[in-house]
């Protein structure tokens, strides 16, 4: 590799952090003299260095470096980084990204291949186990936004031209926002050219549903390109999307794509500190930081998911090598079971997958009010998470022993390898079981 001294750029990418240079050091995996001579331009960057700052700095290193080599660094660690192949240096991978781009390429074609590969085969699996193959309307729109990576960035960079006062920008459309005092009346609703809301709408509920009205209006022409191109059959399934696009575009208004990357990395993910800052709901914050998958600008990969009372997951996405089942309930060891009947308490848990990735994970119980004593309110857990490797930009990680042991969780008991689980429901739906009448254990029978 050539010799580049970056101490500049170094130097600013911490000071925009808010970082000191301990801290920094601790992030990168440096010791604090070794960051000061890379400041002070004592010392070049070397393939370790690029392949941390690849990590944690994506759009940092590209501004040094170049876009292409370093979305070919960061794409390769992730390859890399499967469970499925022995662990790589950091600088071994450095170097093989700089001096054989072409066989680095092959690799990240190769593994992005095997993901969609594995992904095929557990939908298939799940959907036979399931009984059926036709998807409904709303699980069609859930995969359509899983298969775009539930980044869109025509709507993201439209919606981030479009973010400021929510209900001034609706107004130069003719669109007046008023309140309907009936605890009976919709959420929100367009009557005579008016954007009607329920008065029991939360100040951030209301911000929101102003900004999805405005991303209806303002961006119409793009949701109705992307919904023709969707490949969607059914009319409703076109509609739902069309719903779905105008609430992402909402998360983009709100929370602008830079600013709000920049925010959540110089807070590490700090939820509530977010929300305050940007005006929005915790689990609006959560969602957002999801999204964070513009080429070159990625944010850390996260899993985010929606948990109700019965365990049933209503919203999921996962930039990360966790994968959510679309049948069937969560694993039963999941901190977020516990988080629903817990509500506005934090809980953060270790875990393991059967193929030895760790994550670290938030899980909050929250109550949407009703507005009335009659209407029960609704209640939920969000859950947000990324691997281990991340924790350094994840504050919640700072409240587990992260060489400790880990919790064993699965994606759900028909995909779970596991053959010594006391919390299963149900056997793996590719293994065989032994039941033997005379032997009492947890579960009736013994994969094999």
């Amino acid at each position: 590799m050539a010799r580049l001294y970056a101490g500049d750029q170094l130097r600013s990418v911490r000071r925009a952090a808010g970082l000191n240079q301990r801290a920094m050091a601790t992030r990168l995996g440096l010791s604090v003299s070794y960051l000061s001579q890379l400041e002070n331009g004592e010392r070049p960057l070397t393939a370790a260095v690029s392949a941390a700052l690849a990590r944690h700095y994506p759009q940092a290193l590209a501004a040094i470096e170049g876009a292409e080599p370093a979305r070919r660094l960061a794409a390769l660690g992730a390859a890399l980084a499967d469970p499925a192949l022995p662990p790589l240096e950091a600088e071994a991978t450095a170097r093989l990204a700089a001096e054989r781009p072409e066989i680095a390429d092959r690799l990240i074609a190769l593994h992005a291949a095997k993901r969609a590969a594995e992904e095929r085969l557990a939908l298939a699996e799940e959907t036979l186990t399931a009984g059926g193959s036709t998807r409904l309307p709303w699980e069609a729109v859930r995969d359509w936004f899983h298969e775009a990576g539930n980044y869109i960035d025509l709507l993201d960079r439209a919606g981030e031209a479009q973010a400021g006062d929510v209900e001034t920008a609706l107004a130069a459309y003719g669109v007046t926002v008023r309140t309907d005092p009936d605890p009976e009346s919709p959420i929100a609703r367009m009557a005579g050219g008016d954007l009607v809301l329920n008065a029991a709408l939360p100040p951030e509920s209301r911000r929101f549903q102003v900004a999805h009205r405005l991303a209806a209006v303002a961006l119409a022409e793009p949701v109705a390109a992307i919904v023709g191109g969707s490949g969607l059959e059914s009319p409703e399934a076109r509609r739902l999307l069309a719903i779905g696009l105008a609430n992402y575009a909402a998360g983009a208004i709100l929370m602008p794509y830079e600013r709000f990357r920049a925010e959540a990395r110089r807070l590490r993910h700090d939820i509530d500190q977010l929300s305050r800052a940007f005006g929005v709901s915790f689990e609006q914050a959560c969602h957002r930081l999801s999204t964070l998958q513009r080429p070159g600008a990625e944010g850390v990969p996260f899993y985010f998911c929606r948990v109700d009372m019965a365990g049933n997951i209503t919203k999921r996405h996962s930039a990360t090598r966790l994968q959510f089942a679309r049948f069937g309930g969560a694993c039963p060891l999941w901190h977020v079971h516990e988080a629903v009947a817990i509500p506005d308490r934090i809980l953060v848990q270790l875990a393991e997958t059967p193929d030895g990735v760790r994550y670290v994970s938030m899980a909050k119980g929250l109550v949407k009010p009703s507005g009335r004593f009659a209407r029960a309110p609704r209640r939920y857990a969000v859950v947000l998470g990324c691997e281990a490797g991340h924790a350094a930009d994840f504050v919640y990680a700072d409240a587990v022993d992260r060489t400790g042991a880990a919790t064993p969780i699965g994606i759900s008991c028909r995909l779970c390898p596991r053959p010594d689980c006391d919390q299963r429901a149900f056997p793996p739906a590719d293994r065989r079981i032994s039941v033997e009448p005379d032997t009492r254990r947890v579960v009736p029978y013994r994969i094999v």
